[in-house]
């Protein structure tokens, strides 16, 4: 092993009595929670209903299981379409983290809808939580070693050492820290969406600030993607980096949308997924 690989050897269990957990469960637990208090404040701030949160909450997990499953599909279409039972067998496979995101915001926006037809304000709300759950999520990674990129060599590069158990195939491997990549970049987005914050016409809550957080999100996640381990699939790119450049794609079309609708309607606060009786005029 180069002497210039980072090598992390240590136990990734929390022993407790008889029991364990892994340290990466603890990490994302932790993110989660941050994340939920953070939303807590900003529905507070925006004069929604604090207790509608857990109704939201609870709207956003149906999309992120739905779409982060399609998402897998996509990424394996020759394992699925040997036996396309396989998609509906949660024992089979896992989860895509991209169109988990995006099917969470549109059935938690769809919930938001339902409960007071302001689904713009409860987007913004969840933007600053969402990056802060995706960020220390990935970086949680880093204590499961799972996540390991593109064998490599470099000053940067990691290996996990040990028992394990890792996450990742041949962790012995020196590798790019893919995982490590994508929570920095997260929290760059992070720190980059608070400052636009700080400008009126992002601060507006109508959904724009998530629709910007998501599409900066995803152009980070293309360019970490560029060091997965997966295979070039699409043109130049891998498969993941195609879903994520759909939603940077995606994010511009709704954030131009948006625009258009605010110069027809004027100053009135703007939703984003539909109009009903109940929105705001």
């Amino acid at each position: 092993m180069p002497t210039a690989v980072i090598a992390f050897d240590f136990d990734p269990l929390l022993h407790v009595g008889d029991g364990a957990v892994r340290w990466e469960t603890i990490g994302v637990a932790g993110s989660i929670f941050a994340a939920l208090v953070l939303a807590g404040l900003a529905v507070r701030s925006l004069e929604l209903r604090l207790d509608d949160l857990l109704f939201v909450v609870l709207g956003i997990v149906p999309g992120a299981v739905v779409g982060g499953r399609l998402g897998y599909v996509f990424l394996h279409p020759d394992w699925f379409g040997l036996d396309p039972g396989r998609i509906l067998d949660p024992g089979v496979g896992s989860l895509e983290l991209t169109l988990a995101v995006v099917g969470g915001a549109m059935t938690g926006a769809a919930v938001a809808v339902l409960l007071d037809g302001q689904p713009g304000r409860w987007l913004h709300a969840a933007t600053l939580p969402t990056l802060v759950a995706l960020a220390g999520g990935k970086l949680a990674t880093v204590l499961g070693g799972r996540g390991q990129g593109l064998p490599w060599d470099g000053d940067l590069a990691t290996a996990y050492v040990g028992s394990g158990p890792w996450g990742s195939l041949a962790p012995e491997l020196p590798s790019h820290p893919s995982q490590l990549y994508e929570g920095l970049l997260t929290l760059g987005v992070l720190i980059v969406v608070m400052g636009l914050l700080t400008i009126p016409a992002v601060r507006r809550p109508d959904g724009r600030a998530f629709l910007i957080a998501l599409g900066v999100w995803g152009l980070a996640r293309a360019i970490v993607a560029a060091t997965w381990r997966d295979p070039i699939a699409a043109g130049p790119f891998r498969l993941e980096q195609v879903l994520d450049l759909g939603v940077v794609v995606g994010s511009a079309v709704l954030l131009g949308l948006l625009a258009v609708r605010r110069r027809r309607r004027g100053p009135d606060v703007l939703t984003v997924v539909a109009e009903t009786p109940t929105d705001p005029r």
